[in-house]
C-alpha cells in the first residue's frame, strides 16, 4: 500500500514539473499610453488645454480627466506615442459627456476618430488604425465641443508594440529672419524662416507669450495706434523650446488709416454669386443680373492641376445651352454692360468642390499671375476667395497683395463660420494680413449649425442673434466695420441649412449699425459702417423672384 501511494505521489510531482517546463505563449501586448487613467493626479505625459484631473466621476481607479470647453477652446488633450511602422493598433477610452471625441492623428495612413453624444454615464469608444511604412509616432487626442459642458475621460489603452525612435528629437534652433509689419493701427503681421525640426512656434510681444502658430507667420491684433512693440519667436517640438529669436520692433500708425477697398463702390454693398453652371436655379446671362447687386462674383474659376495654384476660366457649356447658346464673347460684352451700370464683377475661386491650393511661394505666384491674366482678358475687377479646403495665410496673402497691385481693386473673402471663430484660424489670419487691400469678408452664416458668438453664447443659425453675435467676433478681432458683410442663402433651396428671411438680415444690419431691431443679443457698441450683405446665389434669388435683393438692397441705402 505504501509503495503504491509513493508511486502516485511521484507521478504527480513529475506532472507538475512537466507543466512548469511548458514554454509560455506570447504575453498580451502592453498598454503603450502613458498615464492612461490619470492616477498620477496630474496630466503628465499629456498636453492639455482647459483640462484638469478630477476625483469624480471616474470609470476606474480614483482619478479621471475633466475637460471644460470655453469660448473657442474645446479642451483638448493630446499625447505623442512611439509606435512601430506597418502595425495594427486599437485605441480605446472611456468617456462621459456630450460630443466627446477620441481619435488618433499622424498614422501615416488614415487618421480616425469617433465621438459620443451620450452624457451622464461612461461609454467606451474604440478606433482601429494601421501605421504607415514610415510612421514612428502617432498622436492620441480627446476633446469636447464648442458650447458643451465638462466632459470626463478615463482608462485610455493602445494595445500593441511600442516603438523606439532611433533619431530622438532635439531642441530646435531659434528661428531666423523674423520680420514684422503694421498692417493697420491695431494689427501687425510677423513672418520668419521655418525651422526644419520645429512642430510649432511661440510668439512673444514685449517679453510675454501671446500665442502660437504651426506656420512661420503670425498676425497680432488688439494693438494701440502709434505704439512700438517688440516681438520675438521660439521654435518648439517634443524635445523642448528653443531660445528666442532676434527681436524686431513694429510701430503701429495713427488711427483712422486704411483703404475701404472697392474703388467706386458705395458705402454699403450687396454682393451676389452668379452661377457659371446649371443646378436647377434660374439660368441668367450676366447682363440679366439686376443693378441692385453692387458686386457680382462669377462662380467659379477652374483649377489647373498641372500647375500648383494655377486657375483658368471657361464659360460652362451646360449653362450656355440653358441660355440658348450664350458665348464667351457675349459674356465679355455683358461685363462691359454691368460696368456701365456701376457694378463690379469679380472671379470667385473655390466653392464647396474647389480644389485650388495656394500653399507656397510657387503656387502663390502662379495664382496671382493667372488671376491678373483673367482681369486683363475679361475685365474682372478682382477676386473672391471661397476656398473650403483650408487656407495658408502667408502664401495666399502674398498672392492677393500682388493681385491688388496688378489691377484687382475688389478683394473679397467668403469663409465658413468655423473659419472666423478665432483670429488663430487661417482665414481670419488671411483677412488681417490683407487688411490694407481687403474690400469685404462675406462670411457664410449657414450650413454650420449652432456656433459661439463674441459673448461666448451659443446661437442657432437662422436667427438674428446668429448674425450679430458672429459678426461681432470679426469686428472685435481686428477687421474694420466696412470689411464685414453678412452672407446668407437666397432661398431654402440654396443651402442645406441656415436660410432666414431677408427681413431678418435687415434687422441684423440695423442691430450692428444702429443698435436697433436686435434679438436677445445686443452688442455693446454699434458699427455704422458695416459693409452690407451677400447672398448665394443671384440665380437662386431670381428663382425666388429676387426677394433677397429687393428687400436687402433698398435697406442698405438707409443705413448710416
Amino acid at each position: 500500500m505504501a509503495s503504491r501511494v509513493w508511486r502516485l505521489f511521484s507521478a504527480a510531482v513529475l506532472a507538475i514539473a512537466a507543466l512548469a517546463l511548458v514554454p509560455a505563449g506570447p504575453a498580451a501586448a502592453a498598454n503603450i499610453v502613458s498615464n492612461p487613467g490619470f492616477e498620477t493626479g496630474t496630466t503628465s505625459s499629456w498636453t492639455c488645454s482647459n483640462a484638469t484631473v478630477a476625483n469624480s466621476p471616474v470609470h476606474s481607479g480614483a482619478k479621471a480627466l475633466a475637460g471644460t470647453p470655453a469660448g473657442q477652446d474645446f479642451a483638448q488633450c493630446t499625447q505623442s506615442i512611439i509606435v512601430v511602422p506597418n502595425t495594427k493598433y486599437t485605441l480605446s477610452a472611456w468617456v462621459n459627456g456630450s460630443y466627446t471625441y477620441v481619435g488618433v492623428t499622424g498614422t501615416g495612413t488614415t487618421d480616425t476618430s469617433t465621438w459620443t453624444p451620450v452624457a451622464g454615464q461612461y461609454t467606451q469608444l474604440s478606433v482601429g488604425f494601421t501605421t504607415g511604412a514610415n510612421t514612428k509616432s502617432i498622436t492620441v487626442f480627446v476633446h469636447g465641443w464648442y458650447g458643451q459642458p465638462t466632459y470626463f475621460a478615463d482608462d485610455f489603452t493602445i494595445d500593441g508594440p511600442g516603438g523606439g525612435d532611433p533619431n530622438p528629437p532635439v531642441v530646435p534652433n531659434p528661428p531666423t529672419g523674423l520680420s514684422g509689419t503694421a498692417t493697420s493701427d491695431t494689427t501687425s503681421s510677423l513672418n520668419w524662416s521655418a525651422v526644419s525640426n520645429a512642430t510649432s512656434y511661440n510668439v512673444y510681444r514685449n517679453g510675454t507669450k501671446i500665442g502660437s502658430s504651426t506656420s512661420a507667420s503670425f498676425n497680432d491684433s488688439g494693438l494701440t495706434a502709434q505704439t512700438t512693440y517688440s516681438y520675438a519667436v521660439t521654435a518648439v517640438n517634443t524635445a523642448g523650446e528653443s531660445a528666442k529669436s532676434t527681436a524686431v520692433s513694429v510701430t503701429t500708425p495713427q488711427s483712422g488709416g486704411g483703404n475701404p477697398g472697392g474703388g467706386s463702390l458705395p458705402k454699403h454693398v450687396l454682393t451676389g454669386y452668379w452661377q457659371n453652371f446649371f443646378n436647377g436655379a434660374r439660368a441668367l446671362k450676366l447682363a440679366d443680373v439686376p443693378a441692385t447687386y453692387d458686386i457680382i462674383a462669377v462662380a467659379f474659376a477652374d483649377a489647373v492641376p498641372s500647375r500648383p495654384g494655377g486657375i483658368s476660366f471657361t464659360l460652362d457649356s451646360g449653362l450656355s445651352s440653358q441660355l440658348g447658346g450664350y458665348t464667351d464673347a457675349q459674356f465679355r460684352a455683358d461685363i462691359k454692360t454691368v460696368h456701365a451700370r456701376g457694378q463690379k464683377v469679380i472671379i470667385s475661386v473655390g466653392g464647396q468642390n474647389g480644389t485650388i491650393s495656394v500653399g507656397d511661394s510657387t503656387a502663390a505666384n502662379n495664382f496671382a499671375n493667372d488671376v491678373k491674366g483673367l482681369i486683363a482678358t475679361y475685365g474682372f475687377d478682382g477676386v473672391d476667395i471661397d476656398l473650403e479646403n483650408g487656407i495658408s495665410a502667408g502664401p495666399m496673402g502674398s498672392a492677393l497683395h500682388s493681385i491688388a497691385a496688378g489691377g484687382g481693386s475688389v478683394i473679397t473673402l467668403a469663409p465658413q463660420t468655423i473659419d472666423m471663430q478665432s483670429t488663430g484660424n487661417g482665414y481670419f489670419q488671411l483677412a488681417l494680413n490683407i487688411k490694407d487691400v481687403l474690400t469685404v469678408v462675406n462670411m457664410q452664416y449657414y450650413n454650420s449649425g449652432s456656433m459661439n458668438g463674441c459673448d461666448q453664447g451659443v446661437y442657432s443659425q437662422s436667427t438674428v442673434n446668429f448674425l450679430t453675435a458672429l459678426a461681432c467676433i470679426q469686428l472685435q478681432g481686428g477687421l474694420r466695420p466696412d470689411q464685414v458683410g453678412l452672407g446668407l442663402p437666397a432661398s431654402t433651396s440654396a443651402a442645406g441649412g441656415g436660410f432666414q428671411s431677408p427681413g431678418n438680415v435687415n434687422n441684423a444690419l440695423d442691430c450692428l449699425a444702429r443698435g436697433t431691431n436686435c434679438g436677445s443679443f445686443k452688442p455693446s457698441t454699434t458699427w455704422p459702417a458695416i459693409r452690407g450683405a451677400m447672398t448665394w446665389s443671384i440665380n437662386w434669388d431670381a428663382t425666388n423672384s429676387f426677394q433677397f435683393a429687393n428687400t436687402v438692397a433698398p435697406h442698405l441705402d438707409t443705413l448710416p
